[in-house]
């Protein structure tokens, strides 16, 4: 019998990977239907609290963020995020290395999860950056991107471990993406219980008349109106 480690592996493996790849391309973000199902959705949002499985806590209002609050996972992860860390990074790497290539980036990235973690750690990257994010009525997170160092991946997802309609209203995932001499483009991602995301961190390349130009992307999450919502983020750089 699999384990949930296992069926989450088993869940990734069978994601249409091309399909995710060209809505990448084409927008920025995809959108990876049931990562997680309802029962480890609750089990994940149920570890939110003071306990040894955090290394901090953050007040989005003290810095600035917006309001709610999240924490950051300490090592050794739970089990569920570190089997969807160790699965999701090899099929996102080749789409990383391809976008480098198109923005005219040197960096590559090594195949394995670990080998890049090893990357991370030799210049002082060290701390974990997979968290949870817990929001209340009136709260939000204000526009930002997750960087943490001199190694950034450029791909991360979030996971919502939250029905809405049913949990909470509002709170939509949003996406901000500013092209050369043109206005900034906002996108609400429609997400479902146990969905996640898979967007961009910071730069993706986008198709022009002449070539390959840079644009950058931005998220947040917009104001709750009612209810309370927890999500997942999964980064595959550690923190400096």
């Amino acid at each position: 019998m699999k384990d949930g480690t296992d069926l989450l592996e088993t869940r990734i493996a069978g994601y249409d990977w091309q399909a995710v790849a060209a809505d990448l391309d084409r927008d920025g973000w995809a959108v990876l239907r049931r990562l997680l199902d309802g029962a480890e959705c609750d089990a994940m949002a149920d570890l939110y609290g003071p306990t040894t499985a955090f290394r901090s806590h953050i007040h989005m209002a003290r810095h600035g963020f917006g309001l709610g609050e999240y924490r950051y996972f300490a090592y050794p992860l739970p089990p569920l995020v570190q089997a969807a860390r160790t699965a999701l990074y090899p099929r996102i790497a080749p789409i990383a290395n391809h976008w480098h290539e198109r923005m005219g980036i040197d960096a590559r990235f090594p195949a394995d999860h670990a080998e890049f973690l090893e990357r991370c750690h030799a210049v002082g990257q060290r701390r974990p950056t997979p968290l949870l994010l817990q929001y209340g009525r009136g709260d939000y997170n204000c526009l930002h991107q997750d960087l943490y160092g001199e190694h950034v991946f450029p791909l991360q997802v979030a996971v919502l471990l939250s029905a809405p309609g049913a949990d909470f209203t509002g709170g939509e995932f949003v996406l901000t993406e500013q092209r050369p001499r043109m206005q900034s483009r906002a996108t609400v991602v429609p997400l479902g219980k146990g969905d996640g995301v898979l967007f961009a961190v910071n730069m993706r390349p986008q198709r022009g008349t002449r070539g390959d130009y840079r644009v950058a992307l931005r998220h947040g999450v917009s104001t709750l109106r009612s209810g309370k919502r927890h999500a997942l983020g999964i980064i595959f750089h550690d923190a400096a």
